[in-house]
């Protein structure tokens, strides 16, 4: 395979917000800035990309429009992979299909922690007289919120809903890990549990919870056939955070493990492209949901002004 590698200079943008992608880059040399409304009054910077980083993997996995513009930072070295390369280009090196999930997943990660921190900044707006909403430390805090739903207004719409079901019949079986099943109320994984590996579900009803069998225990979320979860640990390598529970008799998953993620691609490549496919639509839809929050955050704000 060919891999095309591009020269930026100091302030050229290499992706532009907006603009349909058919190519993701890794930074192979220099420093690259992420921003929201490039070029606007309102342009807001979200990150820096370092060597060895991938960007713009999101606008070929699920065809989105670029949800950022990426500017080099001094000059930069940048390896482009088209859509239709994607596939040559991990078989070139297997160990880039996990490089690429934790990618996604420490993206996944950091957008989840400022969603749950956009929502307790609201819950304390809430409760919080008109005053107390213009102190400095309370204020910087809500401007940062304000300037980001500003710069992204529209990008409130809900991604289009994954299909997992009709993907993975497509694959008529091939690439099937180990699977297990559960009666109800069985655990597949419990909090603090180490977090080594993913499961795929393809029958019965999964409960995830945070809390469980305590007085504060919280339901986040239900599963049905056939969704992804567990992944994220997976890739952190960190213990569980929540517990999963089955609901139903007939609950039966597939259970994936790091090492198990090459043999896959070798036997049916279009299951790991769902999977980074799914981690990308869980990192759209926590966008989504963030900037939803910040939205909340600017109307509360503003009806004490």
């Amino acid at each position: 395979m060919g891999i095309v590698e591009k020269t930026f200079r100091n302030g050229e943008v290499i992706v532009k917000e907006g603009d349909s992608g058919s190519s993701f880059f890794q930074l192979v040399d220099g420093t690259a800035l992420v921003y929201a409304g490039f070029g606007k009054n309102d342009q807001i910077k979200l990150g820096t990309i370092e060597a060895g980083e991938y960007f713009g993997e999101m606008a070929i996995l699920e065809a989105y429009p670029r949800s950022a513009t990426i500017v080099a930072s001094g000059t930069v070295t940048a390896i482009e992979i088209t859509k239709d390369e994607l596939e040559a280009f991990l078989a070139e090196d297997p160990n880039r299909i996990i490089d690429l999930m934790q990618h996604l997943g420490n993206r996944v990660w950091l957008m989840n922690n400022d969603y749950i921190d956009a929502q307790n900044l609201l819950k304390e707006l809430r409760e919080t007289d008109e005053e107390k909403k213009n102190s400095k430390s309370l204020f910087s805090s809500i401007k940062k919120h304000i300037d980001m739903y500003q710069s992204n207004k529209n990008k409130l719409s809900e991604p289009e809903p994954e299909n997992l079901a009709a993907d993975f019949n497509a694959l008529n079986g091939k690439g099937m890990g180990k699977s297990k099943s559960y009666r109800r109320r069985m655990i597949i994984f419990d909090e603090g549990a180490p977090a080594d590996c993913m499961y795929i579900l393809h029958s019965g009803t999964v409960c995830i919870c945070k809390n469980r069998n305590t007085p504060d225990e919280i339901e986040l979320a239900t599963y049905e056939p056939v969704s992804i979860f567990g992944e994220i640990g997976m890739i952190s390598e960190e213990v569980r955070s929540n517990a999963a529970v089955s609901v139903s008799d007939d609950t039966r998953v597939e259970i994936i493990y790091p090492e198990d993620l090459v043999p896959i691609f070798e036997v049916c490549p279009e299951k790991i492209n769902i999977i980074l496919r799914h981690l990308s639509y869980r990192l759209r839809k926590l966008n989504t949901d963030f900037l939803k929050v910040c939205k909340e955050i600017t109307e509360n704000y503003n009806k004490t002004k």
